[in-house]
């Protein structure tokens, strides 16, 4: 370290060359002041080296760092450049995409509106016409009670006319009573109601009865009873469509055993069963204040099989009634007969079908006979048939062979082993 050592108490100046003398203590003080000063520059410049060595490894690795943050920075600047053209490409289609789902939104607003419209227009026309049905229902209603206003202003005006009407009736069936029986004697109270029915009835029979038996009973039964009237009609085949016995009951106001209708039932139905009759009336002016007889025609069939009462100005209606009726029951016997005839006809008709099954039996077999007999001649000639087609595809196949050999028959085979001939078949080639 120290440059030039003269001996070991002098020391010259580096600088100015100057030699100095020291004794070993200083010169050792002084040695160990110059190592230790070579020794911090030596040490100090090591750092030095050492600090600029790693600050240039600091500077190579922060450039370094450096570039590779600037080479992560333009990945990253190329990812965002990428994003940003993902990102405007993805908005460009979701704005195309919204925009086709706004069109489509609007399109289906614009349906929804026209069908908004045109529920809304078939919702006022069928309120209008709900309106107009209403309207219709109101003033038919109106009319309705109108007419039933009238209606019961009608009816009851022809109420109170049937009510005067059967008031003067009753009236004067009061007064026909009383002038009835105060023109009679006791003796020809009965025989006065006989004519007064029978005379009512003749006024009606060329009309409503021309064909119609209306007379006196005259026979008397066994039992020495007799009806009054005995009522009879037919058609115009003989058959009997009504039959109805009569009995006319009357009596003086001042007689003092008064009888009842009922009194007269039992012999009415015994002279009825006798003299064959399928109806049984009692014409009758008694009881006269009973008003279970005075309403009309009354039906007793309760107590004695088809036996009605009635007053004297009913029995000519009671006729009429029970001849339709009647005459209603021969139209229903008639269909009954005609059934009971077709009845019979069905049974002839399965007699008939039971001989046509017996001879078309035996016609049957005769045909299937003859039949197998004309299919066991087609048999037969179908095998002859057979056997002529058999010797026809055996002519056939000599015709066959024939031909083939004809075929092969050709002008070199047939002058191969000929010359005359050969030369026969030339010259007519040459010619």
């Amino acid at each position: 370290m120290i440059n030039e050592e003269v001996s070991m108490n002098e020391i010259k100046c580096p600088n100015c060359g100057e030699v100095f003398t020291v004794n070993e203590s200083q010169y050792s003080e002084l040695l160990a002041q110059v190592r230790t000063t070579e020794f911090d520059k030596e040490i100090h410049a090591r750092i030095e080296q050492a600090l600029a060595l790693e600050k240039q490894k600091a500077q190579n690795e922060q450039q370094q760092a450096l570039s590779q943050k600037e080479s992560e920075i333009q990945e990253l600047k190329a990812t965002i450049s990428n994003f940003e053209s993902q990102k405007e490409l993805i908005k460009k289609d979701m704005e195309q995409a919204l925009s086709g789902k706004l069109s489509d939104k609007e399109k289906e607003l614009v349906e929804l509106q026209a069908q908004l419209d045109r529920l809304r227009l078939e919702h006022q026309n069928e309120l209008q016409a709900s309106l107009t049905n209403i309207e219709k229902e109101r003033d038919q209603i109106q009319n309705q009670l109108l007419l039933q206003e009238k209606e019961n202003e009608l009816s009851l005006a022809s109420v109170k006319q049937n009510y005067e009407a059967q008031l003067k009736a009753a009236n004067e069936q009061v007064e026909f009573y009383k002038n009835f029986k105060a023109q009679q004697s006791t003796k020809a109270i009965g025989e006065s109601l006989e004519h007064y029915a029978e005379s009512e009835f003749n006024k009606v029979r060329s009309f409503a009865f021309p064909n119609a038996y209306f007379e006196k009973d005259n026979q008397v039964s066994a039992r020495g009873s007799k009806g009054d009237f005995i009522f009879r009609e037919e058609d115009e085949n003989g058959v009997e469509i009504i039959s109805i016995m009569f009995e006319m009951k009357n009596e003086a106001d001042g007689t003092e055993k008064k009888h009842k209708n009922a009194d007269f039932y039992k012999e009415l139905d015994k002279d009825r069963r006798e003299k064959k009759c399928e109806y049984a009336v009692l014409v009758s002016m008694l009881e006269a204040d009973n008003d279970y007889f005075n309403t009309g025609i009354v039906d007793v069939s309760h107590e004695y099989e088809k036996m009605y009462v009635v007053r004297p100005q009913f029995f000519i209606q009671l006729i009429g009634l029970l001849r339709n009726a009647a005459l209603n029951s021969l139209k229903y016997k008639q269909e009954l007969a005609l059934v009971r005839e077709q009845n019979i006809d069905i049974t002839h008709f399965e007699d008939d079908l039971e001989t046509f099954k017996v001879a078309f039996a035996k016609n049957y077999n005769s045909a299937s006979k003859n039949f197998n007999k004309a299919i066991e001649e087609i048999d037969k000639a179908i095998k002859r048939m057979e056997a002529v087609k058999q010797a026809l595809q055996t002519s056939d196949n000599q015709l066959r062979l024939a031909n083939n050999k004809l075929d092969d028959v050709s002008v070199k085979k047939l002058t191969r082993k000929n010359p005359t001939m050969k030369a026969k078949f030339e010259a007519l080639k040459n010619d």
